[in-house]
């Protein structure tokens, strides 16, 4: 069923507005009507309309104003301007700032009518443009997460429903899991893809220049600001702010985000006046927040905030029949940007990879692949491209065989271990080796319950 075209109508004079709706009401719109600019405004706010048609001498707020704001409040809306005091220079005004038509009283009824059509006419094929323009990114979004399992297909089917409202959204998965992937997917398939995505580790920084690059400063704010600087909410203003590692945030920290959310506005460093920000949320974390709370280490009120959809994001030993897809997948990204012939990969490679836990996730496996294609001398990469650790990892696991097979869970902790050793206990050289960071190697030790003394 075609869906009817919304018509707002605003005009000060009773018989005026009444007239009007009379003429178009003979067509199949839904019409509504107000008799002032201050009416208009809030019904622009609350509801989405195809088009407005409005006086354009009113009092408080006059229709020049209405279609100043209506088009900044709703970019996509067509208003025609209708007024008895027509001059050159306010029909000027309006077109310059973006009114489809301007109609001198006293119009025409039917010139009124094909006007109203042609505005609706060109807001539905504006919208058919859209629709299709955020199909193709909607391809591309999901196209940079690669996988058949069902976990993946489970998670982009989650990405396809959410993606389009406008609700903050929490991810959560394991370092190197892809969380900033999904991150812009979400983005490139939302209401908000043309605009801006901006990405914050929220660990990388000291609180004093997290907020700075929040939140921005004004000049001479602090010693050193030479100029006004504009902080990510603000640069991200009609899009996607992505914060990665939000656990990591400061206490302090969580207290004036949650002030931004709340109030949809930001203060700058050393700033008076508060500048409205319409940004979406997406956070990410490896760390489990709701254990963070209970702990009083994460604000419950944020954590709320931010977790209006949470997605889990399956680590890659939970999705192992994908490790093929994604090793061909990066095999085919580095040969082509590293200007290699390799195109295969042995079955005694992909034998090892398959084996192999990837503590450190898809990330681990990239890196893995990106080494193998720039070590490779010929079309086919083999298990000598691999790195010495996984080589020996792999003749562990065919010698394994011969008795009882571990799980998983026990490969990784048992290689976990043998890292370790390899390295004298290196953590910053281990956690090099097995793609992770110091502080989830940190973990998998706390998990796994390693210790040097125990196990030298």
């Amino acid at each position: 069923m075609k869906e009817r075209s919304r018509v707002l109508i605003v005009e000060d004079d009773d018989l005026a507005r009444e007239n009007l709706a009379y003429i178009l009401s003979k067509e199949d719109y839904e019409i509504e009507s107000v008799g002032s600019g201050p009416e208009a405004l809030e019904l622009i706010r609350a509801k989405d309309y195809d088009l407005i048609l409005t006086d354009l001498r009113m009092e408080k707020v006059d229709g020049m104003e209405v279609l100043s704001q209506a088009k900044a409040l709703k970019p996509e809306v067509e208003v025609i301007m209708i007024t008895g005091y027509a001059t050159v220079d306010s029909a000027i005004e309006a077109m310059k700032k973006g009114a489809f038509h301007y109609i001198p009283k006293p119009y025409k009824i039917e010139e009124v009518r094909a006007i109203v059509r042609q505005a609706l006419e060109k807001k539905r094929l504006r919208d058919e443009v859209e629709r299709l323009r955020r199909d193709i990114e909607a391809r591309e979004g999901l196209s940079s997460i690669v996988g058949k399992s069902k976990p993946i297909q489970e998670l982009m089917e989650t990405i396809r429903k959410i993606a389009p409202t406008d609700c903050n959204v929490l991810i959560i998965g394991e370092t190197g899991t892809g969380k900033e992937l999904v991150a812009r997917a979400i983005h490139q398939l939302s209401r908000r893809s043309r605009g801006p995505f901006l990405a914050l580790n929220c660990g990388a920084f000291t609180e004093e220049l997290l907020a700075n690059e929040l939140f921005g400063h004004e000049k001479e704010a602090f010693t050193g600001a030479h100029s006004v600087k504009q902080g990510l909410f603000e640069a991200a203003n009609g899009g996607t702010l992505f914060l990665d590692e939000i656990g990591d945030m400061p206490q302090a920290m969580q207290v004036r985000l949650l002030r931004v959310i709340q109030e949809r506005a930001v203060l700058r460093l050393g700033g008076t006046k508060t500048i409205p920000v319409d940004v979406r949320i997406v956070a990410a974390t490896n760390k489990d927040l709701k254990s963070l709370v209970e702990e009083g280490k994460f604000r419950s009120d944020l954590y709320f905030r931010l977790n209006v959809v949470s997605l889990q994001v399956p680590p890659l030993s939970q999705r192992r029949e994908d490790i093929p897809l994604l090793a061909h997948h990066f095999l085919k990204k580095f040969a082509a940007r590293h200007g290699k012939e390799a195109r295969e990969i042995s079955e005694e490679m992909m034998a090892a990879l398959m084996n192999y836990p990837f503590p450190g996730n898809v990330r681990e496996l990239e890196n893995i692949i990106e080494r193998a294609v720039a070590l490779s001398k010929g079309p086919v990469l083999d298990i000598k491209d691999l790195p010495e650790d996984i080589q020996l990892f792999r003749m562990r696991a065919v010698r394994s065989r011969m008795g009882a097979l571990p799980t998983l869970e026990e490969a990784e902790r048992d290689y976990i271990k043998w890292v370790l050793e390899y390295t004298g206990w290196n953590k910053t050289r281990a956690s090099e080796i097995l793609g992770i960071d110091r502080v989830s190697l940190w973990r998998k030790i706390k998990q796994y319950g390693l210790t040097q003394e125990k196990d030298q």
